[in-house]
């Protein structure tokens, strides 16, 4: 018998059996001819996810991490003014990034729990009447709050304000999971990562970048090497990469695209979303509230979740994990101690779901947490039974 269970954490997320074989290949020649027949398609084929028809997809060896320093270096110089708001951990490593590579960061700060204020952003940026302002950053899904953002409306204030900074946007826990709609949303730059909505392992950053954003690359003099565009862009035109790539994770992001298309994106967003809403039910069952601060900013990959006065999260994700073998996401940040967070995006069915309800169900009431038991399983049961079929979003 094997110990593994399934994990509900907000990534990496669990691996399908299929994608893992995808994986497992023998090592081959990245520089043979014949290579290009194998990446071209891949990078074509993950505009679609992005809901592109004109960026560029340059991937890196890295996580989403990379992918931010990548996005920074290649198109902004030391000194610019970027533009952030900053409402979880996630928003907060991106600012801090910017900081590290001598930006001149201006932070708008929010309660965590809500979503990037398009108002507030579009103030600022009306107020700049010189333009000095090169780039607002967006986090689309804020992982540490479970929190989604508006990215149409932030585009929206930009174009109301009449400004013309470029528009970043982290979609590492929403890509693949939730919609997201690049070009229209006027996304310059939407950074991602293969180990999340795409199944897989951890290594591979994807980037998608608007043609504005390939034209700023072309002055921008912030250090690069390892991540410059230019570089990679060249290298994967003729078939290659200007280093050694991740094969294994190349073939895996094909058979992930494959599983991706076949469901149907749209089915794949609604499966999501249903998953979310039971949890959710479940969340509401137990008497325990979200982070989320109104029902518009709930995310469809991760739930944030406030434990009770008196009691500490970490003893709580700590003793599922200690006992049933069964991992959830602490809190991170302001949030440290205080919540735990249930991942329920990837490779996730109403099944999978309701065993990690069980599972973090039992450990709260082992540790005397005010709740009835069962409460939250019927709860999540009774909206996925009356929801069983359906792909679109009945009963939100």
């Amino acid at each position: 018998m094997t110990s593994q269970n399934p994990v509900f954490i907000p990534g990496p997320t669990n691996i399908p059996d299929e994608l893992r074989r995808a994986m497992n290949i023998q090592t081959l020649d990245h520089r043979a001819p014949d290579f290009v027949d194998i990446l071209s398609p891949v990078l074509d084929d993950l505009r679609q996810v992005f809901k592109t028809s004109t960026g560029k997809v340059i991937t890196f060896p890295a996580s989403g991490t990379g992918g931010w320093e990548a996005s920074v270096t290649n198109t902004l110089s030391p000194g610019d003014k970027v533009l952030m708001a900053r409402y979880g951990m996630f928003s907060h490593r991106w600012i801090d990034l910017c900081q590290r590579h001598n930006l001149d960061v201006e932070i708008i700060e929010c309660e965590w729990g809500t979503g990037a204020p398009a108002d507030r952003l579009g103030e600022r940026l009306i107020a700049d009447k010189g333009h000095e302002i090169k780039a607002l950053l967006v986090t689309h899904n804020e992982t540490a709050t479970g929190v989604v953002s508006d990215i149409g409306a932030v585009r929206g204030a930009m174009d109301a304000a009449g400004h013309p900074a470029m528009l970043y946007a982290d979609c590492v826990s929403s890509l693949a999971s939730m919609d997201f709609r690049m070009d229209e949303w006027g996304v310059d730059l939407a950074v991602s990562g293969s180990q999340k909505g795409f199944m897989l392992t951890t290594g591979m950053a994807i980037v998608a970048v608007s043609q504005k954003a390939l034209e700023a690359s072309k002055t921008a003099t912030c250090p690069r090497c390892f991540f410059d565009f230019k570089d990679m862009m060249a290298a994967n035109a003729i078939g290659g990469f200007p280093y050694t790539p991740p094969l294994q994770l190349i073939y895996g992001l094909r058979a992930s695209l494959d599983m991706l298309f076949e469901e149907g994106l749209d089915n794949v967003f609604a499966r999501h979303h249903r998953i979310a809403e039971g949890v959710r039910r479940a969340v509401a069952a137990w008497g325990l509230r979200l982070c989320a601060k109104s029902p518009d900013l709930y995310s469809d990959s991760v739930s944030a979740i406030y434990v009770p006065d008196g009691f500490n999260s970490d003893a709580l994700t700590n003793h599922a994990y200690d006992t049933y073998r069964v991992s959830f996401g602490v809190g991170l940040g302001e949030m440290a101690g205080k919540a735990f967070r249930i991942g329920h995006l990837g490779h996730l069915s109403d099944v999978l779901a309701l065993s990690g309800i069980a599972a973090i169900e039992m450990a709260m009431k082992d540790l005397n947490y005010p709740i009835e038991m069962g409460a939250g399983v019927a709860a999540a049961q009774d909206y996925y039974r009356s929801t069983a079929g359906f792909t679109g979003k009945k009963g939100a």
